[in-house]
Order: structure tokens, then sequence, then C-alpha cells
């Protein structure tokens, strides 16, 4: 059962069957005809988990905005999602910008293969050639970081029915969603030298105990193929 709780003259919580919701007032910059400063309505974020987030989709009818950045996108995706990144590619040649390519493409982008990203200028303006503002939107990322903070973005553009995924797609169960892509979605993140990692320690394992079975079981021939020094 929906209710409101934990009332104060700047917010109240409102509480449903799918997440949490909370209305605060907003000042808003129009004064009256008394000349006070008018106060709206307007309605945060929900944060729901996996679950919730399908119930939004298909019984509310949410639309899912990705907002991940293009690689990710392309590992494993929401069918049927729209893809309007928060973050895109930085292809920018300044010197500085150079540099930190340099330094990141050598490390977080070797190790993690995370894409060298600045944020999308064209970011709100996209959503509003697709969206209208009382449109309900569910919004996410792989972590919940990037989605959090497009939500608070869409927010102060003035869009009031918005939702996103805690802890992001990372979180969610395979076969929850219908995916595409060449991988789960909880494993859309992972990339780089870290995702051999497991792959390169079972073939050291091997390697090491291979050769701890030859040393033992034919020690005459390991010593002529390595003689003590």
């Amino acid at each position: 059962m929906a209710g409101i709780i934990s009332p104060s003259p700047t917010a109240l919580y409102f509480t449903s069957n799918v997440g949490t919701r909370r209305l605060k007032a907003v000042s808003w910059p129009r004064k009256s005809v008394s000349g006070r400063r008018s106060l709206r309505i307007a309605a945060e974020v929900r944060f729901v988990n996996a679950d919730e987030a399908k119930e939004l989709i298909a019984v509310e009818g949410y639309s899912v905005v990705d907002v991940r950045d293009k690689t990710q996108f392309e590992r494993a995706h929401i069918k049927a999602c729209h893809h309007i990144p928060l973050f895109i590619q930085n292809e920018d040649n300044d010197l500085g910008t150079i540099i930190k390519r340099t330094v990141h493409n050598n490390f977080s982008g070797l190790f993690f293969g995370l894409p060298f990203t600045k944020l999308n200028p064209e970011f709100v303006k996209s959503i509003r050639n697709e969206f209208s503002q009382d449109s309900k939107l569910l919004v996410v990322c792989q972590e919940g970081l990037r989605s959090a903070a497009a939500a608070n973005r869409l927010e102060e553009a003035g869009y009031e029915n918005i939702a996103c995924v805690t802890s992001g797609l990372q979180s969610v169960k395979p076969g929850t969603f219908e995916s595409v892509g060449s991988t789960e979605l909880q494993n859309a993140g992972k990339a780089g030298l870290i995702t051999v990692q497991g792959k390169i320690s079972a073939v050291l394992g091997t390697v090491l105990v291979c050769a701890y079975l030859f040393l033992t079981l034919f020690p005459d021939q390991a010593e002529k193929i390595f003689p003590p020094s």
C-alpha cells in the first residue's frame, strides 16, 4: 500500500510498491502578486532494484535509457533500450588532453578496458529530442554512478518521472531482462587485461604443477635439463 511518510517543511517521502520517491518543495523564481516566491512540488529520482525496474517497464510503461559508453553498450544492453551516453569518446587534440589520454590508455585503458571519455555536452538535448518532460524514464549504467548523475541532470532539466537501478546493471541477475550482446549484462563492464587474469593464472598454475611433477617423478632427466650451477 502506498503512503506518505516523514513529512517536513521542505520534503515528503512517498513510498509505493515499487521503489521510494521523495517529493521536494522547489522555490520557483517567479514571484506572485503579493511579492512572495511561489513553490512547486517536484518528484525526485526513484531508486529501484532489478526486479522493481522490470516491473516499472512492464506495468508502468517506463522507457529504458542506457547512459553507458559505446563499448559497454555494445557488449550487452537491454533489448529495445535507448542509448544516450552521458560520456563520449574524448578525441580532443590539445596538449593537456593528449597527455591525459596517453596516461589513461596505459593504465585504466590497458588493465580495465575503459575508454578515455568526456562529459557529453549534448546529453540533455539528446534526451529532449526523444522524450517529452512527462515521459517515464528508467536510467541505467553499469555500476549505478553514471545513471544517478544523469538522472540528476534530467531532474534539473524538468523531468519528474525518473528511476535508476541501484548498483547498476552489474547487480542484475542473468535472465532478468532480455538483452542483446556478446555477454551478460552484469559482465559488460569487464574488459582489458583484468579479464584474462584468471586464464593467465590458470595457465601459470598448470605449468608450475607440471614442472613440479616432472622434477619429482623424473629427477635424473630434470638434472640433465636443469643442471645445478
